[in-house]
């Protein structure tokens, strides 16, 4: 009787941006060890969308560096997308994998890969700790099968999203009004998007900028039903957060306004035009801070505006061999 193939478990317990940031380091694992189940340890509200990456075949639900509840065989490898350790490192030697792929890190000798560049971009860290590994991944392999839209009437809207995790994303809700305003005005059908908790701010933004109480989303619809939305949109407005790597993965035109986290850290494809990264920075700043980073505020909101239509003029840009997926 032969025994089925030890499994590769990769963690990367975090975010919507940070899933999507690792799909193609994810797609070259899948093509590593075809023959073996990919098992990506991450929230379980992100099993559906890792799923349309096709490169994942089971979700192992778990937070943010906490303990593995791994009920598998011992794994035939161990991959680090989550972070450059030590804790990150110590929860997956914890499920004794017969290799490690993972940064370097002083305080664990198992882990003997590269220098960890506090300054490289998201997408390509990721890419090059697999390729010293061996494994090739294509950084540029971002996109995903776009899915259902998830309401009738919704195809072609612009999405506004003014929250973001940390207050020091958070554009002045004022200013995301007075866009939402303008674009309105032109005749744009405009949502108004967040999480749950953030519905109180997309009331106000939506009240301020003269838009009826229907057209505010925010906790209306799952990962993947808010991944639909965005797919099927003619723009997307928001901060550097995680809806903004949904608009560059389903190739839909966005507005991503940045600071204190920089574009070349974790911004849309600079080859992309459809996507208009803004940032008036000159370094990184605090990334946890309460109040929102000078840089985010020295955008306006009619910098905005003219950005909106220059990603508007190039629309979306869909491969035809990618069908849409329920």
């Amino acid at each position: 009787m032969t025994s089925a193939p030890a499994p590769v478990l990769v963690l990367r317990a975090l975010g919507l941006g940070d899933l999507l940031t690792a799909t193609p380091a994810l797609r070259g694992l899948r093509s590593a060890y075809p023959g073996r189940p990919i098992v990506l340890a991450t929230p379980s509200e992100l099993a559906g969308l890792a799923g349309l990456t096709g490169a994942v075949d089971t979700v192992l639900p778990t937070a943010e560096l906490a303990p593995l509840r791994w009920p598998g065989p011992r794994p035939r490898v161990a991959v680090n997308l989550h972070g450059s350790g030590p804790e990150s490192h110590r929860l997956l030697l914890a499920v004794r994998p017969s290799a490690l792929m993972a940064f370097r890190h002083p305080e664990v000798p198992e882990a003997t890969g590269p220098e960890w560049a506090p300054g490289e971009h998201e997408v390509r860290r990721w890419c090059g700790l697999l390729a010293t590994h061996g494994v090739p991944a294509d950084p540029a392999d971002l996109e995903l099968a776009p899915p259902t839209l998830p309401a009738p009437g919704l195809a072609g809207a612009v999405v506004v999203h003014p929250g973001a995790k940390h207050g020091s994303r958070r554009w002045p809700a004022e200013r995301f009004a007075a866009v939402a305003g303008a674009l309105a005005a032109r005749g744009w059908h405009v949502v108004v998007t967040g999480s749950g908790q953030e519905r109180g701010l997309a009331h106000r933004v939506a009240a301020a900028a003269g838009l009826p109480s229907a057209s505010v989303l925010a906790g209306a619809f799952p990962v993947l039903g808010l991944a639909g939305l965005v797919a099927h949109a003619s723009l997307l407005v928001s901060g550097d957060t995680g809806i903004a790597h949904l608009a560059t993965a389903v190739r839909t035109p966005s507005v991503v306004l940045f600071g204190p986290a920089t574009p070349a850290r974790w911004g849309p494809p600079p080859d992309r035009p459809g996507h208009v990264a803004l940032w008036h920075g000159r370094g990184v700043g605090d990334l946890f801070a309460s109040a929102p980073d000078p840089a985010l505020l020295a955008i306006t909101a009619d910098e905005v505006l003219a950005a909106a239509d220059r990603a508007l003029e190039h629309g979306p840009v869909r491969r035809s061999s990618v069908s849409s997926l329920g």
